[in-house]
């Protein structure tokens, strides 16, 4: 009987199961969004799409349908095409399926708007539109999915603020709107968002205040807000963000900010404020953020002295307070047990290297300090950091007039006869290297979080169109933070630069999102800023294409400086994580000739010539000021490498 009974059930689930049928205008928007796209040889699909088992409804599948059946009638509840390349406009056909519960169109090249339509699908929870060529404003439909607990658009191409009707997501949980392009204030109603844990929001056009209001959003876990226009000050009401694991915050600009806000966010993990206009000093109780494994406050007015608690912070294991004012001298065991780089370069600090400095090697950088370096084991690097303190010259027995080096990559000849220097020595996340003539030498700070760079060199095999010195560009030195160059022992005088440069890392292909990063920086040479959200592929006119930068500056200490900066701008993760930073091929750096600078004179002399015959008076007043301005110049003062943030 009981086997009787059970063959009766068997029979009724088949007869049920054989019964539900996908709802009929789902499935022809579903046919004609397929054939749309080009799907059909990923996603032929010939039998009902809700159909029980189906491949495309593994929830590793990509493209990936599934559904959710009720009666005789099923719904299409998921659809993910994700990083296959689709092309086109969202269609309308999508929004037949009002039922999505998750929808996944990330990393392709949709382009066009949202359409308002998107307001319809209510049911929506999960919604990716990340990494895509979509463009106009932010629709304020978005403000109906109210049961959406995550939202992506970062990585596109909108503009205007951020509708004001996205407060109405009080189920949000994570928002990753970076690199999308939005500007504006911050809208008010975001302080809605009280579930908010995750917010991803760098490199936007946003400006304002940086918001009060944060400070109320009290579960959020990640807050990422670098290369904006905000400013500061860090509100005081972030000390009650009590769940902070990861933090940064970079570029601000206005009022001088504090750390005082940092009182009982003991979840930190990752802390960056970097570029902030920091200012008074760190305080002690930092030192007993026992989750601590990145510290940078780097790039700010800090003073005071390095807090003793430090010694303390055992799981820390990068820590970069380069170009602060901090003076005393380092903690004696601040090198903790996970600690791997140290970076406290351009503070006036003095004393002894740490006890145990040998821990971590070339991956401590104390340069523009008055620290005794005399310990280091590598001689180069003491002899470098000896010639770059504070007030002191750097020369060699035969001063220089020129360098070149090959950033990256062994030394090489170029077409035109120059000899480039070896630099393929590997960096680590606080290293600073000299070249074995004492010409030049280069630092790096800063480590990609989320895609460790072996060394910092990125490479390519492809041809490098646009010039004759191919493999001169198919190496290059990149760097998450600061990259620095120096010329060392230089002859006084006026110097040109030229700065090559090819974008190796990033593509230009029209048709996959993997053309869709963008790379910016900044250079400063000599502590000016000549080049600013510089953008390789967009000035040379695409990838692997070769360009040379060409500037002028002036040598008066005996020091060249070129400084590579990241100011938190342009794209993260295209074509994959931790792609951001300075990117640079080679360097060659030479002396005016007496032929050009006697032509300049030349020149500057008939001007004069013009000038008196104009009026005497008015160019005897010219001729004295020049004067006065040439006996300044070579007072006995001696330019510093640059101490504070760039440009500040």
């Amino acid at each position: 009987m009981r086997i009787l009974s059970f063959s009766f059930f068997v029979v009724w689930v088949f007869q049920v199961v054989s019964a539900q049928r996908t709802d009929p205008n789902e499935v022809a928007a579903l046919s004609k969004m397929i054939d749309y796209w080009n799907l059909r040889g990923k996603l032929n699909i010939t039998t009902d799409p809700c159909a029980q088992n189906a491949i495309w409804s593994n929830e590793d599948a990509n493209p990936r349908i599934a559904c959710d059946c009720l009666g005789n009638t099923c719904h299409i509840t998921h659809l993910k095409i994700y990083a296959l390349d689709i092309a086109g406009e969202i269609p309308s056909d999508l929004f037949v399926l009002k039922e999505l519960m998750d929808l996944n169109l990330g990393q392709n090249v949709l382009n066009g708007s949202i359409p308002p339509e998107i307001g319809q699908l209510s049911n929506m929870q999960y919604l990716s539109l990340g990494i895509n060529n979509l463009t106009g404003p932010v629709p304020p439909e978005l403000g109906n999915l109210t049961k959406l607990l995550s939202l992506s658009f970062s990585s596109n191409n909108f503009f205007g603020p951020l509708p004001i009707a996205l407060g109405n997501l009080t189920s949000l949980q994570q928002l990753y709107i970076d690199s999308s392009g939005v500007s504006g204030q911050i809208p008010q109603e975001f302080a809605n968002l009280k579930s908010l844990q995750i917010l991803w929001a760098s490199d936007n056009l946003f400006n304002g205040k940086l918001p009060d209001f944060f400070g109320t959003l009290a579960k959020l876990r990640v807050l990422r807000l670098q290369g904006t226009l905000l400013e500061g000050p860090i509100p005081s009401s972030f000390s009650a963000l009590n769940n902070l694991e990861d933090l940064r915050i970079g570029d601000l600009s206005g009022e001088d900010s504090s750390l005082e806000f940092l009182k009982t966010q003991k979840n930190l993990s990752i802390l960056v404020l970097r570029n902030c206009l920091i200012s008074g000093e760190i305080p002690e109780q930092l030192g007993t953020f026992s989750k601590f494994k990145l510290l940078d406050l780097s790039f700010n007015k800090l003073s005071g002295h390095i807090p003793a608690s430090f010694q303390d912070l055992v799981s820390l294991q990068y820590m970069y307070l380069g170009n602060n004012n901090l003076s005393g001298e380092l903690p004696a065991n601040i090198i903790g047990p996970q600690l791997t780089a140290i970076d406290v370069s351009f503070n006036p600090l003095s004393g002894n290297l740490p006890q145990n400095f040998v821990k971590v090697g070339s991956s401590m950088i104390v340069v523009g300090t008055s620290i005794n370096a005399n310990g280091l084991q590598d001689s180069k690097v003491s002899g470098m950091l000896r010639c770059l303190q504070a007030d002191l010259k750097c020369s060699n027995e035969v001063p220089s007039s020129s360098f070149s080096i090959k950033c990256g990559g062994t030394g090489q000849t170029s077409a035109s006869g120059i000899e480039y220097d070896d630099d393929s020595e590997i960096l680590g996340a606080a290293s600073l290297q000299t070249s074995s003539d004492n010409f030049w030498a280069v630092s790096n700070v800063g480590n990609f979080i989320s895609n460790p760079s072996p060394g910092y060199i990125a490479q390519t095999d492809s041809q490098i169109t646009e010039t004759l010195d191919s493999e001169l560009y198919k190496k290059a030195r990149i760097s998450p933070s600061s990259l620095r160059y120096y010329g060392l022992g230089l002859k006084n005088g006026r110097y040109n630069i030229e700065l090559h440069f090819a974008e190796i890392v990033m593509d230009d292909v029209t048709q996959s999102w993997k053309g869709l990063g963008r790379r910016l920086f900044d250079v400063y040479i000599q502590g000016n800023r000549v080049l600013q959200d510089f953008n390789i592929q967009k000035e040379a006119g695409g990838s692997k294409r070769a360009m040379i930068k060409k500037f002028e500056a002036n040598v008066t200490n005996t020091i060249m400086d070129i400084h590579f900066f990241w100011a938190g701008k342009g794209t993260c993760c295209i074509p994959f994580q931790s792609t951001y930073g300075p990117l640079v091929s080679a360097i060659h750096v030479s002396q005016v000739s007496d032929d050009t600078e006697s032509s300049k004179r030349d020149m500057k002399q008939v001007a004069k010539l013009v000038g008196v015959a104009v009026g005497c008076a008015a160019g005897l007043v010219i001729i004295s000021s020049v004067f006065y301005l040439w006996w300044k110049r070579d007072s006995p003062k001696h330019i510093k490498i640059q101490r504070g943030p760039p440009g500040k």
